[in-house]
């Protein structure tokens, strides 16, 4: 995983100043000027935003800011293409007007030469491609951001694809990444309307998103482990993987001849049927989160191919969802408890289900639970949009100030992704009436003698842990209260700003000492009449108030700039 120190540490070194100044210009170039001095991004980089020009262009100037916004991301390049596409499926954190524009970003870009391609085979494998394959094809299916797909065949004529990391992106990354940890503590700091968002934790979940998709060797172990969840199910087909030919940064599996899952036409002319396709692949993604706990995180049409005898086929694995068995029994009793209209418990469990930052009003919360209830509960099951009721209780933990689990934003998005997908192909899909045989398995399995008999085991367990522990634990804080070691830590909120305040003015009282010492120094040698002399001054001494003059002119050019001259 991608280690995400403070900016604070290194941000001298020359590739963050680069990179940092480099977004900044291009936050400059769309018009986000404002956002820049809200943050009080001058405070660390003063020494390099005097010589950035902060004038957008005419043209950008027309554009909506969630369009800006957009073309941002894409001018930046890999990390924030998909951190835009991350915060698309982030209605808690992103106004609705961005989330549609930040959905458009494609992760396109031009491929790299095949003469890289070779290189990394030789790192990675020792090999060149042709001393591997009996046919490489040197140009590239696709291009992306993380890597790029190649067309081979192997010595037993069996045909694959190729995945190839984009050479260098592993440290581009990283940079990226901690400065958009350093942005995202000044957005804490700074911003009022992200307070209780925690921007640095969504950093941080999208650095650990982010580490597992260019590890290749991960998505290698995602398709095995995929595979043998739904070995012996005819409905779905699973590409075959070569472990020998595979690394960290080389992937190959199987070539898979299909249909993408929303080209209609293609799908009657092949001789599919369309509502066979849709039941079958949003049954398969219901096992996956509520069986196996194991669910592809993007089932976008592009990601699901259809093959002879309306076969499934999901594809590209880099980006997987995990539910533990107690994430989908909270999850379910969520839902059943929503649909009994019982709104103490919908209350409950929506708490279970969300992260809370700081208090919360549970009378109002039930309440607005009470409203959003009877907006459904009376409708029938196909009137009924899934995507529609999440986006609803999205919006109304939202204003609570709650924040879904990771998770379960993941399987939101693919629950609301394989409907969309599901009701081009057949109009009249009911997603909740398909999830619900799935949740009731749920449900009655944990009355099950075996599952009972393993809960009341497992607490026992932990019970009688703690009790055995519990003496060790006394006795080891008293013996660091005894040898007077025990320590007590505080955390100061608030006073970041006070320290950065303070560290600017000793700044400038040194600046002036020093800038004084200048004139005085200048003037002594000036005095003195030492040799090389200009119109019988000294040049030194000339130079020595040049110098003075300059530096003078920038503090009380800093000191306008912040308003308090």
């Amino acid at each position: 995983m991608f280690s995400i120190r403070k900016l604070g540490a290194i941000g001298r070194t020359y590739r963050h100043l680069n990179r940092y100044h480099r977004i900044l210009r291009v936050l400059f170039k769309y018009g986000f000027d404002d956002l820049v001095d809200r943050l009080h991004i001058d405070q660390y980089l003063e020494s390099g935003l005097q010589m950035i020009n902060r004038k957008p262009r005419e043209q950008v100037q027309r554009l909506s800011r969630p369009e800006r916004l957009r073309m941002v991301m894409e001018e930046l390049g890999p990390t924030f293409v998909k951190l835009g596409q991350l915060l698309s499926t982030r209605p808690d954190f992103i106004p609705p007007e961005y989330l549609a524009e930040l959905a458009r970003l494609q992760d396109e870009v031009p491929p790299f030469s095949y003469k890289h391609v070779v290189e990394i085979f030789e790192e990675e494998m020792g090999r060149k491609p042709d001393d591997l394959f009996s046919f490489f094809d040197q140009t590239p299916l696709a291009a992306a951001s993380i890597g790029q797909v190649h067309r081979a065949r192997l010595t037993d004529d069996s045909e694959v694809v190729v995945k190839v990391q984009r050479p260098g992106i592993e440290n581009t990354i990283a940079v990226d990444l901690e400065i958009l940890a350093h942005i995202a503590g000044l957005m804490e700091e700074h911003l009022e309307e992200v307070q209780g968002h925690r921007p640095t934790a969504v950093v941080h979940e999208f650095a650990r998103s982010l580490s597992r998709e260019i590890d290749f060797s991960i998505e290698l172990t995602n398709i095995q482990r995929f595979a043998r969840q739904f070995e012996g199910n005819a409905d779905i087909y699973v590409p075959l993987v070569y472990p020998k030919l595979s690394s960290e940064r080389i992937l190959v599996l199987e070539y898979i001849e299909g249909i993408k899952a929303n080209d209609i036409q293609s799908l009657h002319e092949y001789g599919c049927d369309a509502k066979v396709i849709a039941e079958r692949g949003a049954n398969l993604v219901m096992e996956q989160i509520f069986v196996h706990g194991f669910f592809h995180s993007d089932p976008h049409p592009g990601n699901i191919l259809v093959m002879e005898n309306n076969i499934i086929c999901f594809i590209d694995f880099g980006q997987m969802g995990r539910l533990s068995l107690k994430d989908r029994e909270e999850f379910t009793d969520f839902v059943l408890n929503l649909v009994a209209g019982n709104e103490r418990k919908v209350t409950n469990g929506v708490l279970k289900l969300t992260i809370q930052y700081g208090a919360v009003d549970r009378d109002r919360l039930t309440r607005d639970l009470g409203d959003l209830m009877d907006q459904y509960l009376y409708k029938a099951l196909g009137e009924i949009s899934a995507e529609r009721i999440l986006q609803d209780l999205l919006d109304l933990v939202t204003r609570h100030g709650l924040s879904l689990r990771p998770n379960l934003y993941m399987m939101l998005k693919a629950l609301s992704t394989v409907e969309g997908v599901g009701l081009q192909l057949d109009p009249d899909l009911e997603l909740i009436t398909l999830a619900r045989p799935f949740m009731q398995k749920i449900k009655f399995g944990r009355l099950k003698p075996g599952r009972l008999a393993e809960e009341v085991g497992e607490t026992g367990s932990e019970y009688l842990s703690l009790v055995r522990e519990l003496p060790e634990e006394l006795r080891s804080i008293l013996k660091q209260i005894r040898a007077g070691h025990l320590k007590i830590e505080f955390e100061h909120r608030g006073l970041r700003s006070l320290g950065m305040t303070l560290d600017r003015v000793s700044n400038r009282v040194a600046f002036a000492i020093v800038l004084a010492a200048q004139i005085i120094g200048s003037s002594l040698i000036v005095l003195s009449g030492i040799p090389p002399k200009w119109h019988d001054i000294p040049i030194i001494g000339l130079a020595g108030f040049l110098l003075a003059g300059i530096m003078g002119f920038w503090l009380l050019l800093s000191i306008i700039r912040h308003g308090r001259l």
